[in-house]
């Protein structure tokens, strides 16, 4: 009898759920997975698995691509707040006709003692700062300082912290803090006692690797802005974790 072959799948990653997805799909032989990273990074984590670095073009040529090497799912696995990346996804899943699930680890939820302030955007986070502290403890990235190099904001200071040196424009007075997680909670305790930290701003990524600024904030009563995550694409399923999605890929 024939072999029946293998299930290709495109992975979009970039994220811990998307290698410990390749980490578990690559061990099946019914499988075989593709990891796309975008190359925004300058040192990435590589999955197991077949791996890509660089973009495609668009919806488009992520469709053409799919085509060309007979993808029969494509999974989302990309940052919460990846969202061209999801919308362009979406649209290629259509243009393809290649089945999309989107793996998005649950967002984070405030506890008793929490001090959080909801926000739309950076820009509408760049704005709360003025009224709630003067040393914020910036955890957003290197992508989007710009909101935050206003004039209004010149006399406050800022530790950002990102994995890769951010480029500017950025916060007039600023240091940079170069790290990857996980973080401990006393490493963030230390952090923020050290830096006389009295504001904190975050999107909101979910997960274990970062939360420990939370619950160190929370301790310190320190008030934390958070940047809520743009939606999934409209008709999108979600799983929330490797093992959901995992489940979905082993029904085709």
């Amino acid at each position: 009898m024939p072999v029946p072959a293998a299930v290709r799948v495109l992975v979009l990653g970039g994220t811990t759920e998307a290698r410990r997805l390749a980490e578990s799909l690559a061990g099946d032989r019914s499988v075989r997975v593709t990891t796309s990273l975008a190359g925004r990074v300058a040192a990435p984590r590589l999955p197991p698995g077949e791996v890509r670095i660089g973009g495609f073009g668009g919806p488009e040529g992520l469709a053409a691509w799919m085509r060309e090497h007979d993808v029969d799912a494509l999974i989302d696995a990309t940052h919460p707040f990846a969202a061209a990346m999801s919308r362009n996804a979406a649209e290629a899943a259509a243009l393809a006709h290649v089945p999309l699930l989107a793996l998005r680890r649950p967002g984070w939820v405030a506890q008793d003692g929490d001090h959080w302030h909801s926000t739309g955007s950076l820009a509408e986070a760049a704005g709360l700062l003025p009224a709630l502290g003067e040393r914020v403890f910036l955890t957003t990235g290197r992508m989007g300082l710009a909101a935050f190099a206003g004039a209004g904001l010149d006399a406050l200071w800022f530790l950002v912290r990102s994995v890769d040196a951010p480029e500017p424009p950025g916060p007039a007075r600023m240091a940079v803090l170069l790290d990857r997680g996980p973080f401990t909670l006393e490493g963030e305790r230390e952090l923020l006692r050290r830096h006389r930290i009295d504001v904190l701003v975050t999107k909101d990524s979910g997960g274990d690797a970062t939360a420990p600024k939370l619950t160190a904030a929370r301790e310190a009563g320190i008030p934390v802005v958070v940047v809520r995550r743009p939606p999934v694409p409209e008709g999108v399923p979600v799983a929330a974790t490797p093992d959901e999605a995992v489940e979905w890929v082993r029904r085709f």
